[in-house]
This record gives structure tokens, sequence and C-alpha cells, in this order.
């Protein structure tokens, strides 16, 4: 099972005076030496959004409103962990961090799994009450505005996701300041922000365009295909905004 080379052996790793590549062979070069740390941390994800999953699922085909945000908010609970663990191990990654996975991924998990419960429940509820509006949209009898307004609804809470897991990651900050950080951030490196939500938006759309069968390959596709590319495209601005590299050079 090798077919991309393995780097969670110890070792000098990326020499200070080389210039790091930038643009898509900085990508490959990511995505050769780091698959199977962020696919191990996809799948991990993945793992931990399918209470979520399931919960929206059973109120969407239960047509009761009040399981949505039920649900949403325990199963998006229970997902924000695991979510900062991917960020965390990509963005180690962007920053060539050395170091074995497992070890790294458990300390990480262990330190912001309690600050992540709050942000994973309320853009779980939020989500799902979306999701369960948009697909009875017929029978609510919502006009095109509404649904257009929901629709643009989940995916301003796909692009504050985008930069509240990286925070978590990064520093220690409270739900209200990452809120404020994100919408900023979102805000500031527009153009970046759009790229990787059509990303984003791009690969969730694909799962339901062809579910159930696309359900079958989650396992092998799970979270890792959409959040690397996201994470790669957005890095830039929160590292110029929070000085990470600097900060963690200078420890």
């Amino acid at each position: 099972m090798g077919f991309l080379p393995n780097y969670d052996r110890e070792g000098p790793g990326v020499p200070p005076d080389t210039p790091r590549k930038t643009g898509f062979p900085r990508f490959w070069e990511m995505l050769t030496r780091d698959f199977w740390d962020v696919f191990r941390a996809g799948f991990l994800a993945l793992v931990g959004c399918v209470p979520f999953l399931a919960g929206t699922a059973f109120s969407l085909y239960s047509h009761v409103l009040i399981f949505a945000p039920v649900f949403g908010f325990i199963g998006g609970a229970l997902a924000g962990p695991e979510l900062c663990g991917l960020a965390d191990t990509i963005l180690r990654g962007l920053r060539d961090e050395p170091g074995f996975w497992w070890h790294i991924y458990r300390r990480a998990w262990k330190r912001s799994a309690k600050a992540a419960l709050l942000p994973g429940a309320v853009g779980g509820s939020l989500l799902a009450v979306q999701v369960f509006l948009l697909f009875h949209a017929g029978a609510l009898q919502l006009s095109t505005a509404m649904g257009a307004g929901l629709v643009a609804g989940a995916l301003v809470v796909l692009a504050l996701s985008l930069y509240l897991w990286p925070q978590l990651a990064l520093m220690e900050l409270s739900f209200g300041q990452m809120l404020k950080n994100g919408v900023l951030l979102c805000i500031g490196q527009l153009p970046r922000t759009l790229s990787a939500l059509a990303i984003m938006g791009g690969y969730w759309g694909l799962v339901l365009r062809f579910f159930p069968l696309a359900v079958t390959l989650l396992p092998f596709t799970n979270f890792w295909i959409p959040a690397l590319p996201a994470l790669f495209l957005i890095y830039p601005g929160i590292d110029g905004n929070f000085r990470v590299e600097e900060r963690l050079e200078g420890r």
C-alpha cells in the first residue's frame, strides 16, 4: 500500500535554506509527502460526522423539523474535534512540520476537543435546519428567493467553517472572536475564499448528485479531497494575519 512516499519516519525534513515551492508544484509536493496523514485525518473526520449525517437523514425522512436542529446540534458537537484534527494535520503539512502523525494528532485532538464542541454544535444545527428546509421546499411552498437565501446561508456557514477550524487548531480564542476573525478573513481574501468554497461546495454537490453511489466512495474520498486544496488556498491569509510560522519559529 505504498504507492506514495511515506514521510512518517523521523528525519531532517525540508532543509531550512531550501526555497519553498509555490502554486501547483507546492500542492503536489504536499500531496505526495503527506497523503496518508491527510487521508487518515480525513477518514476520522468522516467517522466523526456519521452521527450528524445519520441524524440529518432521519429528520429529512421523518419530515419532523424539530429533529433537524436537535440532531444537528448533537452531531455537529461530536464532529467538531475530528474536523479540527483534520485542519491541524493539513496546517502542519503546510508548515513543513515533521513528526509522527498519530502522536501529533492525538495531542492536537485532546488540546482542542473541548473548544471545538460549541462551533461544531452551532454550525451543525444551522446547517441541518437549512438542509431540512431546502429538502422540503416544495411541500413548504418556499419561494425562489427564500430557496436562494437558504443556499446562501449554507454557503456562509461553510465559508466560516473554513476559517474556524484552523483558528481552533492554532490558537485559544473565544467563539465570538473566532467568528469575527472568520468574517474578516472571508472578506479580506475574498477570491481565495470563493475558490475554496467552490471546491467544498462542488465536492458535496457531486456527493448529493450521485447519491447513494457516492456514499460507497466516501470511505476513500472522505474529507481529505475538498479540505486539502481548500486550506491550501486560504492558508496564506491565515499565516499573513496571525503570523503563524513566525510565532512558532520563535517559541
